[in-house]
């Protein structure tokens, strides 16, 4: 995994450059689809053939992306396929969220909830939540019944987890210990 982010960072950085006073946050949202496409193994095969042309490559991505893509991601997404380096597309899209997030003060947030939470919830969440870590945060929700109740976060390396699952593994490690 090192390579690979090795080979990210100069995409990634020439991108973030690039798009200085741009909608950088638009551009990541475009790289983290066009990341998710590249990560199939089927698309990679097909882009490994030595029968397929680099054009009809970057046709088949964006294609599958159903994006409208700016120039800028458009010329990145031209510039891996050409260098051979699709599979660290993911990669890229994440060093790239990273940067932008950095420079915003901002960091990105899964919140992991028992159940689907709406649009207030969401909100009196994440008010608490950035009181809680002290910056800017861009949720994303995933439902994972398993949790019984309450939410787990991750920001970054951090986690803040008051779920029922976890507290019932704590009772349990403290009675068999």
């Amino acid at each position: 995994m090192a390579e690979l982010a090795t080979i990210a960072r100069p995409y990634a950085e020439a991108l973030f450059k690039a798009s200085a006073g741009a909608d950088a946050s638009g551009l990541a949202d475009q790289l983290q689809t066009l990341g998710q496409v590249a990560g199939h193994a089927q698309l990679r095969q097909f882009a490994d053939s030595p029968k397929v042309s680099a054009a009809q490559v970057f046709e088949l991505v964006s294609g599958v992306a159903r994006l409208q893509l700016s120039p800028k991601v458009a010329n990145l997404l031209r510039t891996v396929i050409d260098n051979g380096r699709l599979t660290a597309l993911p990669e890229i899209a994440a060093q790239y969220r990273a940067l932008v997030n950095a420079s915003s003060g901002v960091s990105d947030a899964k919140i992991t909830s028992a159940f689907a939470l709406d649009a207030g919830q969401l909100a009196d969440v994440v008010a608490t939540l950035e009181k809680r870590f002290g910056r800017k945060l861009n949720a994303s929700v995933v439902v994972d019944p398993a949790l019984i109740g309450g939410i787990r976060v991750e920001v970054g390396d951090e986690v803040l987890d008051t779920s029922v699952r976890a507290r019932l593994e704590q009772m349990r490690v403290a009675l068999t210990h």
